[in-house]
Formats: structure tokens, sequence, C-alpha cells
């Protein structure tokens, strides 16, 4: 299951990103927003789409906020959370294959639909190598949230 969370400025592409995914087969945890009016706070979803990959509920998490910044902050200052802010193919690909990434981030501001759908794809079709070099340097950054 993939946890999935935008901020208002994002609705849409959350939207239709979780059609998409569904149309593949893809079960999808909608973290919210349910509403693309009101104004809200990124932060807020973020937390939700992140805990439920803390908790396993959520295999990975894609948040979504106008530029992807704010949602990719948030996401990064919860524990266990390796979250990338992508804006292309190749970044989502390296992203998964090099630091097991667990969220992706977007920005619906950046981005046109079809390509934040080709990101999406790549991010979550593609597997993390294991290479040895890639796990040690995953475990430090791991070790700095722990103030190591």
């Amino acid at each position: 299951m993939i946890a999935l969370a935008s901020d208002h400025a994002a609705y849409e592409f959350k939207s239709r990103i979780k059609e998409h995914l569904e149309s593949k087969g893809i079960a999808v945890l909608d973290c919210g927003t349910f509403d693309g009016v009101k104004s809200c706070d990124y932060s807020d979803f973020a937390v939700e789409a992140c805990k439920a990959v803390q908790s396993g509920k959520c295999e990975k998490a894609i948040v979504i906020c106008g530029t992807g910044i704010g949602m990719s902050m948030a996401a990064n200052k919860m524990k266990g959370i390796r979250c990338a802010l992508c804006s292309d193919t190749f970044s989502a690909r390296m992203t998964r294959l090099h630091n097991d990434a667990n969220a992706l981030a977007m920005g619906e501001r950046v981005l046109g639909l079809g390509l934040a759908l080709d990101i999406v794809d790549t991010f979550l079709s593609t597997e993390y190598s294991g290479e040895e070099r890639h796990s040690r340097r995953i475990a430090k950054v791991m070790k700095i949230e722990e103030g190591k």
C-alpha cells in the first residue's frame, strides 16, 4: 500500500495520482487533504503519510505540495523516512537504487501531470540495489537523526 498526501496546492495532482495508482491495482491510503480550496498546512499531511510508512502499514509515501519542498522537509524530519524531492525520472530511479528512499516528494506547480505520473511509476518500480557501498552510506545518514 502507498500512502498519498497533499496540501491544498496539490490536491488535483494527488487526486490524479491516486486514480493512476488504483488503475494499476496499487492500494492507496489517502492521508489528505480532502479539499483543494481550503488552505491547510502541508506538514500535517506529510506527517500522516510518513506515520503510515513508519508503522509498516504502507511500503512508501508520496507527498505533494506546490513545490514539493515543504513536504520533503517535513517528511525528512520523521524518524526512518528518506524522502527525495524529484522533478525528473532519473532522480526518481537513482534515489531508489542508491538511497533506498521510502518517500517521494513532488511539486504540482513545478511539474506537468504526465511527467509526475512517470516519476511515480519510476519511483515505485525501481528496487534498491542493495550494494554494500550504498547500504553503508544510508546507515551513516540514518545515524544523523540519532545525533551520532
